[in-house]
């Protein structure tokens, strides 16, 4: 090797020169060889961010794309296939609940959700089953879908309404998500590709409370931690896992000191969701409750590891919801003493993607959709392409079992795989989330290899905590700062104890 290339991999080890922007194609071979599609890495002399063409114009244009590609793969269902037989819209995979409650959950017939009972109620839920802001967006759907035609037409024009604002919501995250990581705007691509993000954008209205909690988290990654509160608490008004936010960040202030800007978040957080909340709760507090007490009495669903053990063993679980509370609190505690003990503070979007899916591993259903939740922590929390495909492999092929086994159990023909092989494939979704997760937490336990701090950077979407001094550490954090700081003292008691040359002796 000459001179010259040795020069040129020191300068490639120490990461580009801050300030600048990270570009993928450098620093990823996956991400380096996909742009030869357009030409391969940039140059030196290119000019990245100065033409019409910004990354946050490129990514919302890239996510326009692959949401109009996921309405087209669910074309076979709004041609027919879910208004003519239950199998053919899990034969083809394009199965959505949009269009099904429009008619199911009153909707099509004007009543007022949390306010009016469902068409056919039962004794388990006869009110709306979801968040206040959710029913809200469902009902300005509502409004938005053309009066006239046929019933089936009506569904036609509810999902495609929806969809629309779905495709909103999916720019909104990207464009969140460029402003999270400012140095590295182009790690949102990774969103913006996804494979599941086209399957599963439109099967329900999940991507709503996304886009509030992506929000959320540019804002603490501006240092507006209040702000972050308020949209963490719409969010948890729109779904209930963006309030799992909340943990991460207060191991983190803790850690830091940051009790006033914890403090902030959790206040705005309490107030939107009270805002929100708080009217239907007067208006009629049995229909604004119906999420909670139904998702209390709900069974081992779709998808769950719950489920494989129960029908393993051909029984139910009488003290289910006891045990998920016991294990996902177990959960949070090791990522709690993990965030506490590591040898350097962990990036905000780690432990926030550790804590959902941990939230996600432990729940009792998992409906294909809930791949979306995870999709834009992922993107901050490990920008890396292999991993991040090897995971999404996963759920893709779980988005197609769980299809191909409701086919084959609402089929008399059996077109579709068997309860051995759904059970498969509900292990590749869990082995592939745990997978995604010991990458994440070896990037905690050795930071080096941290694919984001690699060039020198500490926490992008720490905000506050940015490059904030530790106040309070466990474990082998403790240790090392003891050691760090018997280091100083040494080093500086070498320092005086070395001879001082005369011109130097002034200054001393």
């Amino acid at each position: 090797m000459t001179s010259s290339e040795r020069d040129e991999a020191a300068v490639a080890t120490m990461g580009p020169p801050p300030g600048t922007v990270v570009v993928p194609a450098d620093e990823d071979p996956i991400a380096a060889a996909g742009s030869e599609v357009l030409g391969g890495p940039p140059g030196r002399r290119a000019l990245l961010g100065v033409s019409w063409w910004v990354p946050a114009r490129f990514l919302a244009v890239a996510v326009i794309i692959t949401s109009v590609l996921g309405m087209v793969q669910k074309l076979p269902c709004y041609d027919g296939a879910w208004f003519h037989g239950a199998a053919a819209q899990y034969t083809h995979a394009c199965y959505s609940d949009i269009p099904h409650l429009f008619t199911g959950r009153g909707f099509a017939a004007g009543l007022h959700p949390y306010l009016d009972r469902l068409p056919q109620p039962s004794p388990d839920m006869q009110y709306l089953e979801y968040p206040v802001l959710t029913g809200l967006f469902m009902q300005v759907a509502a409004w938005l879908t053309p009066a006239g035609g046929t019933g089936e037409a009506r569904e036609q024009w509810f999902w495609m309404i929806n969809a629309g604002m779905l495709m909103i919501c999916a720019v909104v995250i990207v464009v969140a998500l460029s402003r999270t990581h400012r140095r590295r705007p182009w790690d949102a691509l990774l969103f913006a590709l996804a494979p599941c993000l086209a399957l599963d954008s439109t099967v329900n209205w999940d991507l709503l409370a996304v886009a509030l909690a992506a929000v959320a988290m540019a804002y603490w990654s501006g240092g507006r931690p209040g702000w972050s509160g308020v949209f963490i608490g719409l969010a948890t008004a729109a779904k209930l896992y963006p309030v799992l936010l909340l943990g991460p960040l207060l191991v983190l202030c803790w850690r830091a000191g940051r009790w006033r800007e914890f403090g902030a978040a959790a206040g705005g957080t309490a107030l939107a969701w009270l805002v929100v909340d708080l009217p239907i709760m007067i208006a009629n507090w049995q229909g604004w409750a119906t999420f909670y007490t139904f998702s209390q009495g709900r069974k081992e669903d779709y998808g769950s590891f719950w489920l494989i053990l129960m029908q393993t063993r051909n029984e139910q679980l009488s003290t289910l919801n006891t045990w998920i509370a016991i294990l996902l609190v177990l959960a949070c505690l090791a990522i709690g003493w993990l965030a506490l003990s590591a040898p350097r503070r962990p990036r905000f979007a780690q432990l926030a993607f550790l804590v959902v899916a941990a939230f996600v591993l432990t729940n009792k259903v998992y409906s294909p959709q809930y791949v979306l939740w995870l999709i834009p922590l992922a993107a901050l929390a490990r920008p890396r392409w292999r991993d991040f495909l090897i995971w999404q492999a996963a759920e893709a092929l779980y988005f197609l079992g769980i299809w191909s086994y409701l086919a084959s159990i609402s089929d008399s023909k059996q077109h579709g795989i068997g309860l051995d092989w759904y059970h498969f494939a509900i292990a590749l979704h869990l082995i592939g989330t745990l997978y995604l997760c010991a990458v994440v937490v070896h990037d905690i336990l050795r930071p080096e290899r941290d694919p984001v701090r690699w060039d020198g950077s500490d926490d992008p979407s720490g905000g506050v905590l940015d490059e904030a001094p530790d106040v309070f550490v466990l474990g082998a954090a403790r240790r090392l700062q003891e050691e760090e700081t018997y280091e100083e003292f040494r080093l500086a008691d070498l320092d005086w104890a070395k001879p001082v040359a005369h011109e130097d002796r002034e200054e001393v």
